[in-house]
């Protein structure tokens, strides 16, 4: 069962029952490979899809996990989110490399790496494996950091800031 055909709002899985069914699957298939990526995927631009792509490259089953609205507009600043929730997850989860889409309304990933415990973390390339926040509960848990896509030529916030005049932002 992949999230598109859960039967919950757009996609969306919660945490908790995330965590159930990947237990299940785990049992199911041993030796399943999760592979874990997050962020806010506002407007969802080519470099998002290939960081997504690039992630599902790791393991056997991708779950993006999304800041919430309140955590997005905590990081982003005021009138961000531009796309609420659950449409960032209706759109996210239709992606082929995507298996499951859950929601974080925390600053960092730590409770959802320690309820969901991927064997993988994946981040973009704005990181390095030291520059991780959440580096140290990954090698705790044991969980591989992953650095995946291209360079970090797109952004949401570059888009938005074309969007209002700036024609300083990137593309």
């Amino acid at each position: 069962m992949t999230a598109g055909s859960w039967g919950g709002q757009g996609g969306l899985v919660p945490r908790e029952e995330l965590a159930r069914e990947l237990e299940r699957l785990r049992a199911e298939r041993p030796g399943l490979r999760v592979v874990l990526a997050n962020g806010c995927f506002d407007l969802l631009h080519a470099g998002h899809v290939r960081y997504l792509a690039g992630a599902r490259a790791r393991g056997d089953l991708l779950v993006v996990a999304l800041n919430t609205d309140s955590s997005a507009r905590e990081l982003k600043g005021p009138g961000r989110p531009l796309v609420p929730l659950e449409d960032r997850a209706e759109v996210v989860v239709a992606l082929a490399s995507v298996d499951f889409v859950t929601a974080f309304p925390e600053r960092d990933l730590e409770a959802t790496l320690r309820l969901l415990r991927p064997q993988v973390h994946a981040k973009g390339t704005d990181y390095t494996p030291e520059s991780v926040p959440e580096r140290a509960l990954d090698r705790e848990l044991g969980i591989e950091i992953a650095i995946c896509g291209d360079l970090k030529e797109r952004s949401s916030s570059a888009i938005v800031q074309r969007m209002q005049g700036d024609s300083e932002g990137e593309r």
